[in-house]
Formats: C-alpha cells, structure tokens, sequence
C-alpha cells in the first residue's frame, strides 16, 4: 500500500511536469505581458514549477493541522513536537512562497480538492476538529507521518529531475530537514526519556 502511495505521488509530480510543458506558451510578437506569470513562466523549468506547486499546499494544510495540535494534543510532549514542527514548517512555507514569487508562478492552489498521498485533507481536518483525546493524536501522528515522507520522497524526486539550482537546493534542504523531522517522530514514540512518564505510543499499524 505504501509503494502504492509513493508511486502515485512521483507519478503525480510527472503528470504536472508534463502539464505544465504543454502549456508553456511563447509570447505572441507585439503583445504585452499579461501579469508576472506571462511574464517569467516560460523560462521556469516545469518540474520546478510543480514541485513548488505542490510543496506550498502540502505544507498549508500540515501547518493548519499543527496548530489544532496546541490546544488538542493530550500531552504536553506532543504538543511541544508539534510546535516545534509547525515553527519549521512555516518557515519552510514562507521560502517555498518567496520562491514561487520569484518564479512568476500563479498563487492560487492548484491541487485544492485533490486527495493526494501525503496531503492532509479538508476531511482530515474536519475530522482532527471533532475529534478529542486518543483519537486526535492518533489523526495527527499518522497524517503528519504522511506529510513528512511523502514530501520527502516528491522532493528527493525533484533533486534528481529538477534543473533550478535555487529550487533544487531548497528541495535538498527539504530532504534533509525531513529525515531529522522523522527522526524526532520516531523519538516520540519510542523514547523512555526520565522526565516524561510514558512514552507516545504510536499507532501499532503506522510504524514510523
């Protein structure tokens, strides 16, 4: 199933580069630009354009899901991961935004309604706001995981294919800010820290 999952979502970032190549438009002789995505975009490498494209509204919806984390979560160890996540994850947001800028893209969310591996979905987040106690942290470990490998693996994908360097080295920071996220993941669920009683116990069916 998990295979499954990745291979959608690298599929998914090829189905965009190749959108966005056939829509690449040369600017007729004698017309003026039409707003900054006529103006830049054709010089954009597609599958920089839906990398960014994709990161920025998988990162909004991680971000929304994080913040429920500090008034929901049932312990305060978790709710201190989350914090700390979320911190990093809107500093991540505001870069990948400047970046987007810069490259003339649209800012509109071009995935919005789309159940995508790794994508926190508005019925996650329907569900995170009713749910309560146990349950809650259950949707928020197990959604966050998602987030956190899936957007590491897409993003792996566009260090291999991208050709920006400004958007291939975001992407590799990326890559290594999620390997140090999962890891601090793995060690709320399994460390016996002295000053914490027990530990979060993650959900035995989503190991991390």
């Amino acid at each position: 199933m998990q295979a499954r999952r990745t291979a959608a979502l690298l599929l998914l970032l090829t189905v965009l580069t190749a959108c966005a190549r056939g829509g690449e438009r040369t600017p007729e002789a004698g017309s003026g630009p039409s707003g900054r995505t006529a103006a830049h975009t054709p010089s954009v490498d597609p599958t920089d354009s839906a990398w960014v494209q994709l990161m920025i509204p998988m990162d909004e919806q991680a971000v929304i899901l994080l913040d429920l984390a500090a008034e929901k979560a049932t312990g305060p160890r978790l709710r201190a991961w989350a914090a700390r996540l979320r911190t990093a994850q809107a500093a991540e947001l505001a870069e990948l935004r400047g970046l987007r800028d810069r490259m003339g893209l649209p800012d509109t969310d071009l995935h919005k309604g789309h159940d995508m591996p790794g994508m926190v979905t508005a019925e996650d987040l329907r569900d995170a706001r009713t749910a309560d106690g146990d349950a809650f942290d259950r949707l928020l470990v197990t959604r966050i995981h998602d987030h956190l490998r899936q957007s590491e693996r897409v993003s792996r994908s566009e260090t291999a294919a991208g050709r920006g360097a400004k958007v291939t080295a975001l992407a590799k920071e990326l890559v290594t800010a999620r390997g140090k996220q999962l890891a601090a993941l793995t060690v709320l669920c399994t460390d016996e820290a002295a000053d914490v009683p027990e530990p979060f116990a993650c959900p035995a069916d989503h190991p991390v």
